[in-house]
């Protein structure tokens, strides 16, 4: 038997261990209304991380092709990009799925002397772990992009409100000797 066919075999298992140590991620209270609340109106976030992680357990499944990869982990990443997770934090989810594999087959792996396969299949759940590290960094981007524009415009009305920007828009361009033209 190959670890391929193992972990096909095993993926509902899998992936429903590896949604508990996503949630485990959370605080508490937090961790009981994703893990309760199936209603994906209700609880978006924990029914994004659901469909999601599933998704991506197929996709790493077929080999990591960051074009179909990265679109589901963005639809993680953008949640734990603006939770109060540090960079590591929001992308230890991928790891986790090392230890969901490793609770779930550890015996199979090793009684069916699979061991030899399993760097190879770590070696690409660390890939993954990148191309998050990578899509949150654009999410991160992102946000600081927003923030500042948010920031530009609350101080540009500010101005208008104050007047200074009516007397500044009034005023003649200067050359580059500082002289009007």
């Amino acid at each position: 038997m190959k670890l391929e066919t193992l972990l096909e075999e095993n993926k509902s298992a899998i992936v429903d261990r590896w949604l508990d140590l996503i949630l485990e991620t959370y605080p508490a209270d937090s961790r009981r209304f994703l893990k309760r609340q199936k209603d994906q109106f209700a609880n978006p976030v924990g029914t994004t991380i659901s469909k999601e992680i599933d998704a991506l357990y197929l996709a790493f499944l077929q080999g990591i092709d960051s074009e179909r990869i990265s679109p589901i982990l963005d639809r993680i990443i953008r949640i734990r990009a603006i939770q109060e997770f540090t960079p590591s934090q929001a992308v230890a989810f991928v790891f986790l799925l090392k230890k969901a594999v490793r609770e779930k087959l550890g015996t199979e792996i090793r009684d069916s002397r699979l061991s030899e396969a399993v760097p190879a299949m770590e070696s690409r759940i660390d890939d993954m772990a990148l191309l998050a590290f990578d899509v949150f960094m654009k999410c991160r981007e992102k946000i600081f992009e927003i923030r500042a524009n948010e920031a530009k415009n609350q101080v540009s009305r500010l101005l208008q409100r104050a007047g200074i920007v009516s007397e500044i828009e009034r005023k003649e361009p200067v050359n580059n000797e500082g002289n009007m033209p």
